[in-house]
């Protein structure tokens, strides 16, 4: 039985595939142009961000931010 080649089911993606193909450039989908030690340095300080700013904020405050947090996603559904 014949493989079948893994195309992009999004028609944008393939097209990128089929050009980078017939001008043999490879594209790859995470070079992005951004220096992988700032995305990791971004990425550590914004796992640890919303902890932090917690920490900061008294109960009052957070109650605030959780209601308004709960009250987004209530609008965003409808």
């Amino acid at each position: 039985m014949a493989k079948q080649s893994k195309k992009p089911a999004d028609l944008n993606r393939l097209a990128a595939a089929i050009v980078g193909d017939a001008t043999s450039e490879t594209a790859a989908a995470s070079d992005d142009g951004k220096d992988p030690a700032a995305v990791a340095l971004g990425r550590k300080g914004g796992e640890k961000g919303g902890k932090a700013r917690a920490k900061n904020m008294t109960p009052a405050q957070r109650t605030n931010a959780a209601r308004k947090a709960a009250q987004a996603r209530w609008n965003k559904k409808s």
